[in-house]
C-alpha cells in the first residue's frame, strides 16, 4: 500500500521547524529584515506576517503611503514562505534539517500584484497560501491588508521548487 500523506491541515510542525523557518525568513534573507517582515503564524495551509510602517517605507510623502515596491516585495516573500512551509509539510518523514535545506532551490518565476487601495496605516498584515505544489513549480495566492483588516493588495505567483 502506498504511503499516505496526511492532509496538510492535520500536520503539526515541530517547534524546531518553525524556529528554523523564522530564522531563514527573518534573519538569513537580509532583504526581509530591511522590509521589517515578521512572521506571526506558520500553518501548513497558510502563513501570516506583519510589517510595521516606518519612514523608510514611505512611497508618497504627502500621504505617508507605503511604497508599492514594499508591498510587491513583501507579497513575493510571503509566497515563497508559503511554499517553504508546504514543502516542509510534504516531507514530514525527513528531519527538520533536511526539510530546511530544501529551501535553497526556491525562486520566483512569475509575480502579479493588484493594488486595490492605498497602503496607509501603522502596520500591515500579509497572508499567503499555496494553491498547488508540484514537483517543479508551486502556485501561490497572497493578500496585503491594513491594520483595520481591509484588503489593500492581492498577488499571485509561481515559484520554482526543484
Amino acid at each position: 500500500m502506498p504511503h499516505a500523506t496526511p492532509p496538510a491541515a492535520d500536520i503539526q510542525f515541530e517547534p524546531e521547524f518553525i524556529t528554523g523557518v523564522k530564522k531563514v525568513f527573518e534573519e538569513m534573507i537580509v532583504f526581509n529584515q530591511l522590509l521589517g517582515l515578521k512572521i506571526t503564524s506558520v500553518l501548513p495551509t497558510q502563513v501570516k506576517a506583519r510589517i510595521e510602517m516606518r519612514n523608510e517605507l514611505v512611497g508618497h510623502y504627502a500621504y505617508n503611503r507605503i511604497h508599492g515596491g514594499v508591498i510587491s516585495a513583501g507579497l513575493d516573500a510571503m509566497g515563497g514562505l508559503a511554499v517553504m512551509v508546504a514543502i516542509g509539510a510534504r516531507h514530514m518523514d525527513e528531519s527538520v534539517q533536511q526539510r530546511l535545506q530544501r529551501f535553497a532551490k526556491l525562486g520566483t518565476i512569475d509575480l502579479r500584484v493588484d493594488y486595490l487601495r492605498p497602503g496607509i496605516g501603522e502596520w500591515f498584515e500579509l497572508r499567503a497560501e499555496v494553491m498547488r505544489l508540484g514537483s517543479r513549480v508551486a502556485s501561490t495566492r497572497m493578500e496585503f491588508l491594513g491594520a483595520d483588516g481591509k484588503l489593500l493588495s492581492t498577488a499571485a505567483a509561481a515559484y520554482i521548487v526543484s
